[in-house]
């Protein structure tokens, strides 16, 4: 799994302040809990980048006073005005902790579906899951090539080993539907096989 390297400073002061300062400075203040101690740190908004700006689940591994802590993204703040980062939490990842975090679907396989004329239609690109640390992954990988026209891929027949699915199991999260094309076929056909 990809892993994004941050050098963090750690925060001595603290308020409206001391916050304005590090932003102005082109950082970004940051907060490390879920560990033995919570860790307030800033680092430069360009470090935050390929953590902030992708579809990727990744670690981050955020060096602050010669410590390293192994993290996920956790939440972020953007300023309502100028779109930019203003703060962001990380969960530090305890081995025998379990942690919910986000994990982007993959889609594989050609569906049947879309093999005989349909459109496959993704409606959900990530999940919930709550597993331990050693269990998170990349993204899930979901197969999608028993998927038939006018079918549903749900929740519950995502395979995830070692991980709880928080949402709800009904949810679908990809489907074949009849493309505009195939329906006039049908419509068609059906009007010649009445005569």
């Amino acid at each position: 799994m990809k892993t994004v390297t941050i050098e963090g400073q750690l925060r001595t002061e603290f308020g409206k302040k001391a916050t304005n300062q590090i932003r102005s400075q082109e950082s970004v203040p940051a907060v490390i809990y879920g560990g033995a101690a919570e860790v307030n740190f800033y680092a430069s908004a360009k470090a935050f980048k390929p953590l902030v700006y992708t579809a990727d689940f990744q670690l981050a591994e955020v060096n602050v006073n010669g410590k390293t802590y192994k993290c996920i993204l956790k939440d972020l703040q953007f300023d309502k005005v100028t779109d930019a980062l203003i703060h962001v939490d990380l969960l530090e990842l305890v081995d025998d902790k379990k942690v919910v975090a986000t994990l982007p679907l993959k889609y594989i396989g050609n569906s049947i579906g879309v093999k005989d004329g349909g459109k496959l239609v993704i409606k959900i690109k990530s999940v919930k899951v709550k597993t331990l640390p050693k269990y998170l992954k990349e993204n899930i990988t979901v197969d999608i090539t028993t998927l038939a026209l006018n079918a549903n891929l749900r929740i519950e027949d995502i395979k995830s080993d070692n991980m709880e699915i928080m949402n709800s199991p009904r949810i679908p999260i990809a489907s074949v539907v009849m493309t505009r094309q195939l329906k006039q076929e049908e419509a068609a056909s059906a009007t010649t096989g009445k005569k």
